[in-house]
């Protein structure tokens, strides 16, 4: 009997005890409800820039494309027709000493020896001679800036301890570019493989000749021009900027901050960030933004920021990185 009370005694103790917690639950309740009216306030404004952001960049599309075709034409006007024709003639020579056709190759070497000394004659003072190029639009990196930030801590965390292939693979994923690669025919040392191949076959040692012209071929000089894509989208973002600024100017003013997060997040990337052109693209996309919520015409802000902007555009897609 004595057992059975304080088994009693004991599940009523529990049940207290549940009651109690179960109390003291209900008590917080009403305050994680009184906190919920204003979420929505404080992401509301993040929630809108990175709509405009999505907006901004799908709308931008077409503008990348075409920006990228621009930079294959000009790039292609560039290409050297006798240096071209010089490459082709070497691969021609590899591919008839695979086939067993020594005269062939020696024919070929000798067709690209003439071609190379006629860019030697005509480029005395040039060392590299644009051949092929490839043009591509990468956009591997986040649109946050801390995690830009951490990425970047990263990868120098990973190059302290030596650990190449980790940063490059970290490095890569901060890329965002319109990259234009050009493959450059040495002028100093091309020549040289050519003689030293022909020496080779006319020695009967067809597989060192071949071996020369392949490291020939797989030596060629690289040169990248990249035009930053966050520039590109800021340049978009501020061209819908003018036009909502008429008639709804709230959106005119999230497209303007879109824009100078794209501009921080170009120089965060590392396209030229000591460049002082930041700060002046910042500062006066910030007075436009200013001068937006008064009535006075605009027209003609826009037109300098853009100008602005484009100018800083071509001249980082005109540096050279190779």
């Amino acid at each position: 009997m004595k057992h059975a009370v304080e088994h009693l005694a004991l599940i009523t103790g529990l049940l207290v005890l549940c009651l109690v917690s179960a109390s003291c639950t209900r008590s917080k309740e009403p305050n994680r409800n009184s906190e919920a009216p204003n979420r929505p306030t404080q992401t509301q404004a993040p929630s809108n820039i990175e709509t405009q952001r999505k907006q901004a960049e799908q709308q931008a599309r077409p503008e990348v494309e075409q920006q990228r075709k621009e930079a294959e034409q000009e790039a292609e006007k560039t290409l050297d027709k006798e240096g071209i024709e010089a490459i082709q003639q070497t691969h021609n020579a590899v591919n008839a000493i695979t086939a067993g056709k020594t005269d062939e190759a020696l024919s070929a070497i000798e067709q690209a020896t003439g071609k190379i000394n006629v860019l030697l004659a005509r480029n005395p003072a040039t060392a590299l001679i644009p051949v092929q190029l490839e043009v591509d639009v990468i956009d591997a990196a986040p649109h946050d800036i801390q995690a830009i930030h951490k990425i970047a801590h990263d990868a120098s965390q990973a190059m302290g301890d030596k650990d190449y292939p980790t940063a490059r693979a970290l490095l890569y994923s901060l890329t965002s570019e319109i990259r234009v690669r050009t493959y450059n025919l040495p002028l100093a040392t091309y020549p040289e493989a050519l003689k030293q191949a022909a020496r080779l076959l006319d020695q009967k040692a067809t597989k060192d000749a071949a071996a020369v012209l392949s490291t020939a071929l797989n030596t060629l000089a690289l040169i990248d021009r990249v035009t930053p894509l966050p520039l590109v989208l800021a340049r978009e973002a501020i061209n819908q900027a003018q036009v909502k600024s008429q008639q709804d100017k709230n959106t005119a003013q999230i497209l303007l901050q879109t824009a100078k997060n794209e501009v921080e997040r170009s120089k965060e990337l590392g396209y030229t960030p000591k460049d002082q052109e930041y700060a002046a693209l910042n500062a006066e996309i910030s007075s436009l933004e200013k001068q937006l919520k008064g009535n006075s015409d605009v027209t003609a802000v826009f037109s300098r920021l853009k100008d602005r902007l484009s100018s800083f555009l071509k001249r980082q897609s005109e540096q050279q990185r190779g």
